[in-house]
């Protein structure tokens, strides 16, 4: 389910287990640990969005909607 609900796709599933894949896109939202349904997941409250974004611009990636 937390691959289904990140809104910045940083999960994926092999093995039907989650992996994070992508660390840096990750902007703290805590969707993946509210739709775990076994708790894996924990995301401590933080500066996630702000560094999602510096991270976007210093890579040329799109930028992340933190909204």
């Amino acid at each position: 389910m937390c691959a289904e609900v990140c809104p910045h796709g940083v999960f994926s599933i092999e093995g039907k287990k989650a992996r994070m894949i992508d660390r840096d896109r990750c902007m703290e939202c805590g969707a993946c640990a509210k739709n775990c349904p076994f708790g894996a997941i924990s995301v401590r409250a933080g500066v996630g969005c702000a560094w999602a974004i510096l991270i976007s611009e210093i890579r040329g990636r799109a930028v992340p909607s933190c909204g």
